[in-house]
């Protein structure tokens, strides 16, 4: 069995990316000129969220800069060290809502510091699979095509990523306790 998901997995996307233009042709679309008009939408939307881009990485600094982020892990902190749950990763469930970078970097310091097979880094590993970048996908999809309430997206994503991080903790200990 694992040999032929490893044959799927690793054909998979080079039969994607050699059907999709092949199947286009055959149905006549004209493949290349329709690549190129995507390209010049993808770029006129990437100049529209630019400033979106820049705003949140200006309050991502400042959160963290400022503070802001220590201060709330030190308030979290004892009541997740009373219901089991290691304080190690706690900046990550604040740090996977805002940045996929910031927290890919801190799930990688993780897995390095305690192991890939460790409580901690298979809990790191499963809130990051769990949960998403929700405050970068509002700037970036709402900016693009210029939504501006964005209040009742933005509480449903944190509830969300917030039932991620708990199912992911909850799975974990089932799965590997």
């Amino acid at each position: 069995m694992y040999a032929f998901v490893s044959l799927i997995s690793s054909w998979a996307i080079p039969v994607i990316i050699v059907f999709i233009p092949l199947y286009a042709a055959y149905r006549k679309v004209p493949v290349y000129e329709s690549f190129v008009e995507g390209a010049k939408d993808g770029f006129d939307t990437a100049i529209k969220i630019i400033p979106h881009l820049v705003g949140m990485m200006v309050a991502i600094s400042i959160f963290r800069a400022s503070g802001a982020m220590e201060l709330a892990l030190g308030w979290m902190r004892p009541l997740l060290d009373r219901v089991g749950v290691p304080s190690e990763i706690l900046p990550l469930a604040i740090l996977r809502p805002i940045s996929g970078a910031g927290s890919l970097a801190f799930t990688t310091d993780l897995i390095k510091q305690f192991g890939p097979d460790s409580m901690i880094g298979r809990i790191a590993s499963t809130v990051q699979g769990s949960t998403d970048t929700t405050l970068y996908v509002i700037t970036v999809y709402f900016g693009a095509i210029g939504i501006r309430k964005a209040s009742y997206a933005l509480k449903v994503g944190l509830i969300s990523d917030a039932v991620g991080f708990i199912a992911s903790i909850i799975v974990c200990y089932l799965v590997f306790s």
